[in-house]
Order: structure tokens, then C-alpha cells, then sequence
């Protein structure tokens, strides 16, 4: 039976929805009539979210997504760029924080596995949030595009080295410069996605995905989640280092033990057949 709970909030969010169900928290961006477009009180709150979300222990993975017919068309053109523009530059930049604060720096060092489920438009500033997260499903109708260029901006705010990070050179470089749009299926063939699916099945895959991510050890999930981000830009040998040490701090902190769990149940038991399903978490 699936039981669910709305998250209050004090003050209580305007743009931002919190439900936690089933260990899952599902955070939608919630402004529907500017296609969730990212203004700076929507930021400021993101923030907010992240924080709370990040010590419930109710929550074992988050699921962001827009509310309507939008992911997110980027940032707010009027909110983050006309109404800043007169301010002094020390007051712009510390509205400006809280952006860059969840959209790549929270997210790309989230404790907890993040899933990016893209239910429509997704545009511009709404690139850097995607790609942060650590998996991400696409409705195959859902329209992706970076339009800064027909703004007269540059893909700034992380944008760029958000695309050159999970696109190739050739497709990054290609809808940089043409701000042409492209849907669901060519983003999972380009590997922006981990995959699309058609709208009427999102919430249902990624439910299954999350529902699968949220069955592993959460120590070893956290450690493999920064592994696999840090030891890109790593040469081998550093990289050597890193893991060992990373797995050493993985098994010092693991209450529950898994790999000794998952040992004794291989070598000893019987009971687990790597590759194939978990070892039996402790109840």
C-alpha cells in the first residue's frame, strides 16, 4: 500500500512541491504558467528542500521534476536577469548563490541517489539541474533546448559545462550554437538521459528505478556516487589512491556492514548470487 505525506515547510514554499512516498521524495518545481521557470525565491527554496530532504530519514532517493507541461524552460529571463540587473554587483551575486548553490553544487555532491525525471520542456538553466542529478528518464515527447543563443547570452551559469559533460563535442558544440530543440529520444541518444520513455509511463519507470536504487546500501551508494564523479578528472594513479581509500572509508562508516554481508552470504550461505539482486539487507 502506498502511503504519502506532503513535507511543511516554515515559511510554507510557494514554488515548490515536497511529497514523500515510499522512501522516495518527489520535488516539483511549481510554476506551472512560467513553465518553472528558476526565479530567485524558486532557488532560495530549492535550497531549503535539499537541506531538509538530505537529513529525513524517511527519504532514501529524490525525484525532481516541473509540475504541468514543463521540466523547467530555464531561468527566470525577468526574475534572475532584467530585475537584477540595476542592483549592485555584492547584492546581485548573493541572489545569484542560491542557484548556483542547488542547482550544481548541492546536487552534484548529494548524499542521496538524485533521479531528474524530465515530464516536458526543458530548456536553457534547466540543463544544469539535469545533468547534476545522477540518473535522469525523459518523456519521449519532452522538448530539450539550448536557447541562450537566440537570447544573445552564452549557455553561462554551468550550462556549458553541464552539456560537455554527458554530450559529445560534436552535439554539445551543434545545439550550443544552433539553439535548436530536440525531443526525448535523440536527448537518451545522446546520453543527456539515461533513457525516454512515452509520458504515460514516466512516473511508473521512475518509480521502478528509484524503488531499485533506494534497495542498495545507502553508505556504499553515497561513496560510489562521489567515486564515479571524482575519478574523471583523475589521472590512474590518483584514481588507485582514491578508491582505496574511498572504499576503506565506505567499510568504516557502513553500519550495516555489506560487505561482509555480502561475502557471507556468496562464500558461506549460499544465498546471494552476485549480479543478479542484492544481498539481503538487515532488517
Amino acid at each position: 500500500m502506498t502511503t504519502s505525506e506532503q513535507l511543511a515547510f516554515q515559511p510554507p514554499l510557494a514554488n515548490v512541491l515536497v511529497e514523500i512516498d515510499e522512501g522516495i521524495a518527489w520535488v516539483t518545481l511549481n510554476r506551472p504558467s512560467k513553465r518553472n521557470a528558476m526565479s530567485p525565491a524558486l532557488n532560495d527554496e530549492m535550497v531549503r528542500v535539499l537541506d531538509a530532504l538530505e537529513i529525513d530519514d524517511r527519504v532514501s532517493v529524490v525525484v525532481l521534476t516541473g509540475a504541468g507541461d514543463a521540466f523547467s524552460a530555464g531561468m527566470d529571463l525577468k526574475e534572475f536577469f532584467r530585475d537584477l540587473d540595476p542592483l549592485p554587483y555584492s547584492r546581485k551575486m548573493r541572489i545569484k548563490r542560491s542557484a548556483w548553490q542547488w542547482q550544481w553544487k548541492m546536487l552534484l555532491t548529494y548524499p542521496k541517489p538524485t533521479i531528474a525525471m524530465v515530464n516536458g520542456w526543458c530548456f536553457g538553466g534547466a540543463f544544469t539541474p539535469l545533468v547534476a542529478c545522477d540518473l535522469a528518464i525523459a518523456a519521449e515527447e519532452a522538448q530539450f533546448g539550448l536557447s541562450e543563443i537566440n537570447w544573445g547570452i552564452l549557455p553561462g551559469g554551468q550550462v556549458t559545462k553541464a552539456i560537455t559533460a554527458v554530450m559529445s563535442h560534436r552535439d554539445a558544440m551543434y545545439y550550443a550554437l544552433t539553439g535548436k530543440t530536440f525531443d526525448g529520444r535523440k536527448a537518451a541518444e545522446m546520453r543527456l538521459v539515461n533513457e525516454a520513455v512515452p509520458l504515460s509511463e514516466l512516473k511508473k519507470r521512475t518509480r521502478e528505478l528509484a524503488t531499485l536504487l533506494r534497495s542498495k546500501n545507502p553508505t556504499v551508494m553515497r561513496g560510489t556516487k562521489m567515486a564515479v564523479r571524482m575519478v574523471q578528472e583523475m589521472p590512474w594513479e590518483v584514481s588507485n589512491d582514491y578508491l582505496f581509500a574511498k572504499s576503506a572509508e565506505s567499510q568504516f562508516h557502513d553500519p550495516e556492514r555489506g560487505r561482509s554481508q555480502g561475502l557471507t552470504q556468496f562464500l558461506d550461505e549460499k544465498s546471494y548470487r552476485p549480479g543478479l539482486s542484492g544481498y539481503k539487507r538487515p532488517e
